[in-house]
């Protein structure tokens, strides 16, 4: 059998779901199984075991210049590689929804409408599965690969699943420490609301003996990175990092602690300990606690169809829980 999962976008959104490839290995050893993703975030996939091929597309391309024609021509490519027995659309958006389509696959699988936001999806499809939008990512992804190859994976299995990224760096030119703890922090996300103070970071950076490094992907990004040296002058500054690198330093550090973002559940990936702070977005929903794993949320009500980026609260979320949650993780 040989199927093509599409899940474009984003970084944090396609680790959530890559979970998945472990369950269908093992009770398909021999299932062929090609990934469909944006050109931005190739890199995440492309050195994963189990998967066959890693498949490009450019969205972006084909929606600045306006060209329906593009994007088929970027699928004819790849059908040269064969056809598919089931394309499965993990994403549940039109842009995925189509591309999925257009695969021409005699079974296109995705969320049916009521269980998706851009329900109009879901007509891209000739077959559709019910499971509620607000319900956990994770267990939503690995549902819909049960339904669609008749698995039957539990939650104790989710949360005791193998690390499953994979990087080609096995040598870093960052100060990892032999002596001490090495912590990660992420300072950015999508949007502002979503970040935790770098004030606060850096308050948090005097209150552990630690080799602390600080990551970031874009020009504003940077400029948190540097506020929080200029507060903290002991940390590290990382340079601007790929994925393969950045999934490389993961893997090596004792903790990492960021918002809902895509690096700190890249944390979780890989069963490294971490704590990620929700403000905005709904915790119960965007992470997957466990032993190693924790998360830290304010108080705000949030709504899961619609992110609120005025609510602000995550700023309210106090370093010494935050410390004291650290602490319980370096320590086991």
């Amino acid at each position: 059998m040989k199927i093509a999962i599409v899940k474009l976008s984003s970084l944090g959104d396609i680790v959530h779901a890559m979970v998945v490839l472990q369950f269908i290995k093992n009770h398909y050893p021999k299932i062929e199984i090609d990934w469909v993703v944006e050109k931005d975030f190739k890199e995440l996939l492309e050195f994963h075991p189990d998967i066959n091929q890693v498949h490009e597309v450019n969205i972006k391309k084909a929606r600045k210049k306006k060209s329906l024609f593009l994007l088929i021509n970027q699928l004819r490519k790849i059908r040269k590689f064969g056809s598919y027995d089931l394309v499965i659309d993990m994403q549940g958006l039109i842009k995925s929804a189509l591309v999925s389509r257009l695969m021409l696959s005699p079974i296109t699988l995705g969320f049916n409408k009521s269980s998706i936001r851009e329900s109009i999806a879901s007509i891209f499809y000739n077959k559709t599965f019910n499971y509620g939008y607000d319900e956990n990512v994770i267990e939503r992804n690995v549902a819909l690969i049960g339904f669609a190859l008749g698995l039957n994976v539990s939650k104790q299995q989710i949360e005791h699943k193998l690390p499953f990224l994979h990087s080609s760096q096995k040598h870093l030119n960052i100060d990892i420490s032999n002596t001490k703890k090495n912590i990660l922090l992420v300072p950015g996300a999508s949007h502002k609301s979503k970040c935790y103070p770098v004030s606060n970071l850096a308050e948090f950076t005097t209150l552990i003996d630690a080799n602390f490094l600080i990551i970031w992907g874009d020009r504003e990004e940077k400029i948190m990175a540097y506020k929080i040296k200029e507060i903290s002058p002991s940390v590290n500054v990382c340079d601007k990092l790929s994925i393969d690198s950045l999934i490389s330093l993961i893997s090596q550090v004792d903790l990492i602690i960021g918002p809902d973002t895509g690096p700190t559940h890249i944390g979780w990936a890989l069963n490294v300990p971490s704590i990620t702070l929700f403000g905005p977005t709904p915790g119960y929903r965007n992470s997957y606690v466990t032993k190693v794993n924790q998360i830290i949320e304010s108080k705000s009500e949030v709504n899961t169809y619609k992110i609120d980026k005025n609510d602000n609260s995550i700023k309210d979320i106090n370093v010494q829980e935050i410390l004291k949650v650290s602490q319980d993780l370096l320590n086991q």
